[in-house]
Parts: C-alpha cells; structure tokens; sequence
C-alpha cells in the first residue's frame, strides 16, 4: 500500500467518525453537510451544495469528456430501541467502528470520498468524476439525488456506494405502493341488497396474489405483489359500498414501474392509485466497463432486493461498497476498520482500470 492511499485511508476513517458524531436523519443533515464543505474546502477541492446535498468534480474537469457519477448518502434512520452503545459517539472495538450511519452508508461514503480525492489531481483522465454525498436516502425523498442530478451535470454511468460486502449489484428491484378501491352499493345484510364491494375485492386480492407477469428477470426473479393493509365494512348488518385495500410492488429490471402499473389496471376491476411511479427499477449491462472491472478485482454480481439512490438515477448504475447490508438498520451498528481500508482500495482499482 502506497503512503498516499494509507494516508487517504487515515482521513477516510477520521471523517467517518466524525459524521457519527453528527446526528442526519433525513432532511435534517445540516450538520453533516457543513461538515462534509469543511472537509473540501480545508483539501482545496472546490465543491457545490444544494439543500443538503454537497458535490465535487475533479481538478480538471473536460466537459467534451464523459462522466462518472460517484454518490452515497449521508442521511441515516433513527436509532432503533435495542441500541446498548451511545450511536453517536464513535467507537472502536475488536477492530470494529460502531456508530449510527457507519455501515450504511458511512463506509461507502468516505471510501468514495478517498478515491475521489485519489484522482482530483490527475491530469488527462477518461473521465470526469464527480462525487455527489446526497441527502434523503433513506426516504428516497424528492431533495435527495433526484433533485441534486438536475443541477450537477450529465453522467454516463454511476457508482452508487452501499453496504454489498464489495460485489457487486448490477439490477435492484423498483416499487410502487397501489392503494385500491373496490367500490359496491350499500345495503342491509339481511335482505338481498347491494353489491358487496369486499367480495369485489376478493376478486382482485385473489388476482394480485396468483398472477405471473410474463417477463421474468434474470438477476432479480419475478415481479413481486403483496397485498399489505385491506379495510371495509362499518357494522355487521351493513353490505358494504367500499372496501380499500394497499399493494406492495416490488418491480423487476425487465418492466419499468408504469408497464406494470398499466398491465395491472388492465386486469382488475377495482380503483388503483399508485402513490408514485418514480421509484423504477435499474440495471446495467455485464459488459459494461465498470462491471468488467470489477470482476477483474474479484467482485462477484447479484441482483439486489433492497433500493437505494439507483431507483431515482436515469443512468446506468452499479452498487457496490464495503460494508454488510444485514447490519444496516440494526442496534449497535458498525463496519469494521478493514473494510474501510478494503473500500478504498477497491474503488481506486475500480476506477483505474477504466481511467
């Protein structure tokens, strides 16, 4: 290991203590933003923020070259009750860095952050690169990546950090929350009156639980619904006249999210109102340069369940970072010290093989 990639290494690991000690739920990073402007501007890098959004390009940027967008986030859920440490005092035990964010997605962020500052300097390189710490992630909230990648540029290709135990996700799953109406005429129970609007919604649940989309995706399977929340009736005499129930979609890499929405309403006889469509599946190509090299270092490829900023990027996306997805979210979270270290190693190679 070089003396400049242990020195980024060494900032890497301080930075991400000291984003623990900041608290960043979504919508409310303030204080983790300002302190990600400080952190370039003691480097020299010139950077941008939008909301609490905070981007950098390398030194010299060439806007006749193409892009490559490196992101992860620095919002964070809330502690959970099973916490037994302080989540915002960093801590290191056993070789482990224990805090709130540190797995997801501190680990990635500042291992991005050291490869990004690896090449801010280099002169004559392929690509631009410009790395882009969002906000909201954990929300996909609409200030979040959504809003920040209308203002920074256009971008090939991106690499979004999550926990992935380095290998890498070359598709993840979209969603889409339906809230359903079956609509019917009320009536007394004891007569035959009305049209029973559960029964309708039977119909459709059953409908929602049996069908098979044609289209099956290789890395994520098929597309997956789960009926999540059903209410009806006011009293038990009473034929009901509505019955509204919720939809989990889970949306696979072969569909966008309106041609599963419009295939759906072409099969059930019931209301359907998408909360929102924008959470679209993605995926990229095997062949691609950045998978390529990635397999070159040894990373293997899977399609992930979970979502991150990838749903919300109109781009070519692959997700892979240090870290373990299963600890994000969980009390006494944490990454180990050598995965930080195996981070930035990795994206520096990942991006100098195609550099």
């Amino acid at each position: 290991m070089s003396k400049s990639v242990a020195r980024l290494i060494e900032e890497a690991t301080s930075l991400l203590k000291q984003l623990i000690t900041l608290p960043s739920f979504s919508k409310e990073e303030n204080d983790t933003a300002d302190l990600l402007c400080r952190f370039f501007h003691e480097r020299g890098v010139v950077y941008e923020r939008l909301g609490n959004n905070v981007w950098a390009y390398n030194k010299y940027r060439d806007d006749s070259k193409p892009s490559i967008l490196l992101n992860s986030h620095h919002d964070t859920v809330k502690p959970n009750s099973g916490y037994t440490k302080d989540p915002f005092v960093p801590t290191v035990m056993e070789g482990k860095l224990y805090g709130l964010g540190s797995n997801d997605a501190g680990g990635c962020l500042v291992s991005l952050t050291a490869a990004f500052l690896y090449y801010y300097e280099q002169e004559d390189l392929r690509y631009n690169i410009c790395l882009l710490a969002s906000a909201e992630e954990e929300i996909s909230g609409k200030n979040g990546v959504e809003e920040a990648i209308k203002h920074i540029g256009r971008f090939d290709f991106a690499i979004v950090g999550e926990p992935t135990q380095l290998h890498m996700a070359v598709a993840e799953k979209g969603l889409m929350v339906l809230d359903c109406e079956a609509v019917g005429i009320a009536g007394h129970a004891a007569r035959e009156e009305g049209e029973n609007a559960i029964y309708k919604a039977m119909a459709a649940i059953n409908w929602f639980r049996t069908f098979q989309f044609p289209r099956v995706s290789s890395h994520l399977g098929p597309v997956k619904m789960s009926v999540t929340v059903v209410n009806g009736g006011t009293q038990h005499n009473v034929v009901p006249a509505s019955c509204t129930f919720v939809v989990d979609v889970r949306t696979t890499d072969v569909y966008n999210n309106q041609e599963v929405l419009d295939i759906i309403k072409q099969h059930v006889s019931v209301k359907v109102t998408p909360r929102s469509t924008r959470l679209n599946p993605s995926t990229i190509e095997l062949d691609h340069p950045i998978v390529q090299s990635g397999i070159s270092l040894g990373a293997k490829t899977f399609g992930s369940p979970t979502m991150s900023d990838q749903a919300l990027l109109p781009i070519p996306s692959v997700k892979v970072g240090p870290g373990d997805s299963a600890r994000s979210h969980s009390a006494d979270e944490y990454i180990f010290l050598t995965e930080i270290e195996q981070g930035v190693a990795f994206y520096i190679d990942l991006l100098r093989n195609i550099l």
